[in-house]
């Protein structure tokens, strides 16, 4: 009996882990996505960031906050029983979606950044990344030896 792939596609604030062949999807503005897969690509997770920070400190933080989605990543692959810090990152999105309506630092940077740093201090190897610019991405994925697919869609 041949073995079930499944396609989803996440929302904001989504976090979903994966087996070969199975498809994640996802469009990107200011948010980000990460990637983690194990080195031989068997199990990958996949979430999709909102906010790097709590905009209030007592606020109860969601898969929707960086920090929460990646620590559930972190988890899920725990379960599946692959070590977070031997697995191979991926990250993509984080753009300005508005350039020129305000001239604080973007969302998408401060999401970038947040990332970026967690991944670093963490010690997980990050293998690529698409970030910032003032496009959108979409972003696919099928669980697998195959680098995931991104591809920018300008603003009209």
């Amino acid at each position: 009996m041949a073995e079930q792939c499944f396609h989803t596609f996440l929302h904001p604030g989504d976090v979903v882990c994966a087996h070969r062949g199975d498809r994640i999807e996802t469009l990107l503005g200011s948010c980000v996505a990460i990637i983690l897969t194990d080195p031989h690509r068997t199990v990958g997770a996949m979430c999709h960031i909102v906010h790097a920070h709590s905009a209030n400190a007592k606020a109860r933080l969601t898969t929707s906050h960086a920090s929460t989605a990646l620590a559930t990543m972190y988890q899920l692959l725990k379960t599946e029983g692959f070590a977070p810090q031997l697995c191979k990152a991926y990250v993509y999105g984080g753009g300005n979606m508005f350039p020129t309506l305000s001239h604080r630092r973007p969302v998408g940077d401060a999401n970038v950044s947040w990332v970026l740093d967690a991944l670093q201090r963490d010690r997980v190897d990050l293998i690529h990344h698409d970030v910032g610019g003032d496009a959108y991405r979409r972003l696919a994925w099928t669980v697998g030896t195959v680098a995931p697919q991104v591809k920018a869609v300008k603003v009209a």
